[in-house]
């Protein structure tokens, strides 16, 4: 995991969901580059193809509410989303995003304050989330949270300390 995380902007509204951000009618899809290629498709078909590799989604509340498919942050990873930071996030789509290490920082004061494509940065640690003229504090990843992005995923996570187990 990187600490840092810079980009431009992709800004948002509330209550995306996740047929907005990976539409039901690909549920079909397997190959995580396929189903990159349909990230939020529910909104703009044509998002995914000039989406900026390293990109930061800024957006309201309630982000990724809706169903629980995996796809939808499958999705926005394979886009090249860099890290999604939005006033809340729902509940099950958040631990499926660390889960696949998709960094995600909640920043209620930020929404609306950040416009399209400009340059914002992050650092996951601290939560801080900067742009060139304003600085905002967000809430602290969790240790646990921490420790998954840093593995690359829980699958990743699991994998070291099975084998720091194992060997040690």
């Amino acid at each position: 995991m990187k600490q840092t995380v810079v980009g431009p902007a992709f800004v948002l509204g509330d209550n995306i969901d996740t047929d907005q951000i990976f539409p039901g009618h690909y549920l079909a899809l397997v190959d995580p580059q396929a189903i990159a290629q349909h990230c939020l498709a529910g909104i703009d078909p044509q998002i995914a193809g000039h989406f900026p590799s390293g990109g930061i989604i800024v957006a309201g509340r309630n982000f990724g509410c809706g169903s629980s498919r995996e796809h939808a942050a499958i999705a926005l990873q394979g886009m090249g989303a860099g890290a999604i930071i939005a006033e809340s996030f729902a509940r099950i789509f958040y631990r499926n995003a660390i889960n696949l290490g998709l960094p995600l920082l909640v920043c209620p004061p930020l929404h609306g304050a950040i416009v399209a494509h400009e340059t914002v940065q992050l650092d996951l640690l601290s939560g801080i989330v900067k742009t060139a003229e304003h600085t905002w504090q967000g809430e602290q990843l969790s240790g646990i949270a921490v420790d998954i992005l840093q593995a690359g995923g829980i699958k990743p996570l699991m994998r070291q300390r099975l084998h720091q187990g194992v060997s040690g």
